[in-house]
């Protein structure tokens, strides 16, 4: 008889859950400290170590599920799923936060980007204007769900395919 093979999906559903609800979490953190529009190195940093913890601690408990072995597509499948399932719920909670529980989150981040270019570039105030008009096209909700989609996508496959080098174990 065929011992049951666990699925990719599963693993990938079960786990991109848990990594948009904690990035949910962390999002909310941010959204008290009045901190949920202005980004930056450290709020990237803890984003993005939260995703690569997510995303490996997938693929080794698929592993562990299938017997201690793991091919290299499956490691693809696993976490590429979890960046996917997890942005989705991420781009529904930064539409919310947006829409509903902050609607002018959008116009001060735009505030805030003005007053960095004017202290750190030597951009005249009409340049600067021009700028911000260009990012507003870039800010409407269809081009944030596409980019945000795009961007975890992207990071998802770039950590799944690293993780999945050093975590691939093939049966003989």
């Amino acid at each position: 008889m065929e011992e049951n093979k666990p699925k990719t999906g599963k693993f990938a559903l079960i786990y991109g859950a848990i990594l948009g609800g904690i990035s949910m979490v962390f999002g909310l953190m941010l959204f008290s400290a009045d901190m949920h529009y202005q980004g930056g190195i450290a709020v990237m940093l803890i984003s993005l170590a939260l995703s690569i913890a997510g995303i490996v601690i997938a693929l080794i408990q698929f592993r562990k599920a299938n017997g201690g072995f793991m091919s290299f597509s499956q490691a693809l499948k696993v976490g590429v799923g979890v960046s996917l399932v997890a942005g989705i719920i991420g781009i529904i909670f930064n539409q919310l936060m947006a829409n509903v529980i902050d609607p002018d989150m959008m116009a001060k981040a735009m505030e805030l980007q003005r007053n960095q270019l004017m202290e750190t570039t030597s951009l005249t105030p009409e340049q600067i204007d021009a700028q911000m008009e260009m990012g507003k096209k870039f800010s409407t909700p269809t081009m944030q769900i596409v980019f945000g989609l795009i961007f975890s996508l992207f990071v998802g496959f770039v950590i799944s395919l690293i993780s999945g080098l050093i975590l691939k174990r093939q049966e003989d």
